[in-house]
């Protein structure tokens, strides 16, 4: 899970990292290749347009892989654009504004990466969460009978409110107590996805 939380950061990393170690190609960057002592050096030599390439086309399956899991679409409509400059600047533009689209590119895909970030952060790693209302909620929760004390932790579902459950160990049936919408937020140990997201309930 964490590699695929990474890949848009190695190929935003590496792209980078190939204009810093081609100051040719990237004027801009000559300052920073200076200051490693690099002058001119160029480290990939006639490979360094094919490895920025493919750097961006990395970028943009991590993109997409985060969007699979966080369904925030911020980073996808950031980086899209900028991968299609990017490209723009390489095949269909020979004037002098090619790199300055490139660069547009590069940054976009730089702010498009934090944002990824952020969002990977806000939704973490929890394999039992869900969306709800477009936030991330908690779906595991453990039910105890008042009863007998059996305890059964149950997925809840997002599109629903179960508001009766029968005990597996003394076939109790159980409801909600007064003032609360389902048998999660009386006897889980986690209440319902509305409740967490603060709307109201069922």
């Amino acid at each position: 899970m964490k590699i695929i939380n990474n890949i848009d950061k190695l190929g935003t990393i590496g792209m980078f990292f190939t204009a810093i170690f081609s100051p040719c190609c990237f004027p801009l960057f000559a300052f920073a290749a200076s200051a490693l002592g690099l002058g001119s050096f160029e480290l990939f030599g006639g490979w360094t347009m094919w490895i920025f390439q493919g750097m961006v086309l990395i970028s943009i399956i991590g993109f997409f892989l985060s969007y699979r899991k966080h369904k925030c679409l911020y980073p996808l409509l950031i980086s899209i654009p900028s991968m299609v400059i990017i490209f723009y600047s390489y095949y269909f533009c020979n004037n002098e504004y090619q790199v300055y689209f490139l660069y547009t590119g590069m940054f976009g895909l730089l702010i498009a990466t934090i944002v990824n970030y952020y969002q990977n952060k806000l939704h973490g790693n929890c394999k039992t969460c869900g969306i709800y209302d477009g936030k991330t909620v908690e779906l595991k929760s453990t039910i105890t009978c008042p009863k007998c004390g059996h305890k059964k932790s149950k997925m809840m579902p997002t599109n629903a409110c179960e508001f009766f459950y029968e005990c597996e160990n003394c076939k109790t049936r159980l409801r909600p107590l007064e003032g609360d919408c389902c048998v999660y937020c009386s006897y889980g140990s986690v209440k319902c996805p509305p409740i967490q997201v603060g709307t109201a309930c069922c």
